[in-house]
């Protein structure tokens, strides 16, 4: 059984999804371990009581980004791990740890992308006047939300939105999505070469994978 390693920062909800359809046999993986760059996160209180064993890396105990990365990185390599899953983990990744684990790390972004990478994507939309937003799942590289496009869900955008009114319409995507990914992952359906994303062998548009 493959071992999916899930980086964290927060509240943990992308991370439940995929840990119920671990139990459920809906990935045939499990979560192996849990990490997070804060203590305080609920998310880790999600891993323990699922009995996921969790570490905490904290910027404040190292010289610099690199060597954190690396200590993140040998504790991933002890554990096998066959792949990376970045779910809220608001932390830029540094360029050795991107490229140690290439091709292996997966990450979810609230936005259509490549429009709006960064922060502050729902805020960006509406102060833009779309009329529709949504959530990416796309290879991690070196460049912030950057790599390639693998998957993508749109939600509408109503004249009289709120910011909490998107966020929870894009939430509800990214919930059914993600774990959806990474069964293609794990079942070795979806694959990165050459820093574009392959489905079942075919090289996937930019924007990624859509149903006829």
């Amino acid at each position: 059984m493959k071992k999916i390693v899930v980086l964290i920062s927060g509240q943990g909800t992308n991370l439940q999804a995929i840990m119920d359809a671990c139990k459920a046999g809906k990935i045939n993986a499990q979560v192996a371990a849990v990490i997070s760059n804060k203590a305080d996160a609920y998310g880790l209180i999600r891993a323990k009581n699922s009995g996921i064993p969790t570490a905490v890396f904290e910027r404040k105990n190292y010289a610099d980004n690199s060597q954190m990365d690396r200590a993140i990185s040998d504790y991933i390599d002890g554990i096998a791990a066959d792949l990376i899953v970045l779910a809220g983990y608001m932390k830029i990744l540094t360029v050795g740890f991107t490229r140690h684990f290439a091709g292996k790390i997966l990450n979810i972004h609230p936005s259509l992308l490549p429009k709006y990478p960064g922060l502050n994507t729902y805020q960006k939309a509406i102060e833009a006047g779309d009329s529709e937003h949504g959530t990416t799942v796309h290879f991690v590289n070196e460049k912030m939300d950057g790599g390639a496009v693998i998957l993508q869900a749109k939600v509408p955008i109503f004249p009289d939105d709120r910011i909490e009114d998107v966020e929870e319409r894009v939430k509800i995507q990214e919930l059914q999505i993600y774990p959806l990914v990474v069964k293609w992952f794990v079942d070795g359906r979806l694959k990165e070469a050459g820093g574009k994303a392959y489905l079942d062998g075919q090289l996937l548009a930019e924007n990624g994978y859509a149903a006829e």
